[in-house]
């Protein structure tokens, strides 16, 4: 399992394209950007992007892949792709405030396009929501489109919930979003 850690680890590739400083939006063609990574408990001897929380759900050397597309006017694609987790299993997914951490609310709350504690702004249109059901191998993958873009520095991370709607976290992944300039 340590070898998949560390394979996994040394395999884990960023590749941003345009936006010149990670912003993007600046009329130069957009950004785009895709990462991966596997998953390992918070103080690994191989530390990872990606950290679970209840192996159980997303074991150890789990695999997870996020792609984020962004148009030069700020319209925002976001992709993910995970294998190795528990099969047959619904997951909750979000896009989070801040990088992943050994305490699972190091990554605060849900990142939203209008920012409020209200209820009815707590949904699809104005969060991005990745949940999934894995297949009998445990694979996933989820999609989720937006005509609005990231603010600077405000989008750090994707949280796997133990189910959709949950608070629970069992795993997160720090994440290098670009954002509307």
């Amino acid at each position: 399992m340590v070898a998949g850690i560390c394979a996994g680890v040394l395999a884990a590739a960023v590749l941003a394209v345009g936006g010149g400083d990670g912003a993007g939006g600046d009329g130069a063609g957009g950004y785009s950007m895709r990462t991966d990574a596997r998953f390992a408990p918070p103080g690994a001897f191989v530390p990872s992007a990606a950290l679970t929380y209840d192996q159980e759900l997303v074991p150890a050397a789990a695999w997870i892949e996020v792609e984020q597309r962004m148009s030069s006017g700020g319209a925002t694609s976001v992709r993910l792709r995970v294998s190795g987790l528990k099969p047959g299993h619904a997951y909750g997914v979000h896009v989070h405030r801040n990088p992943c951490g050994a305490d699972p609310a190091a990554s605060g709350g849900h990142y939203q396009h209008v920012v409020s504690s209200e209820a009815h702004h707590v949904n699809a249109d104005n969060e991005v929501w990745l949940d999934f059901t894995t297949d009998e191998r445990g694979a996933g993958r989820a999609r989720a489109e937006h005509s609005w873009g990231f603010r600077k520095g405000e989008a750090a991370s994707v949280v796997l919930h133990d189910r959709p709607g949950s608070r629970e976290r069992a795993g997160c992944f720090t994440v290098p979003f670009g954002w509307v300039a």
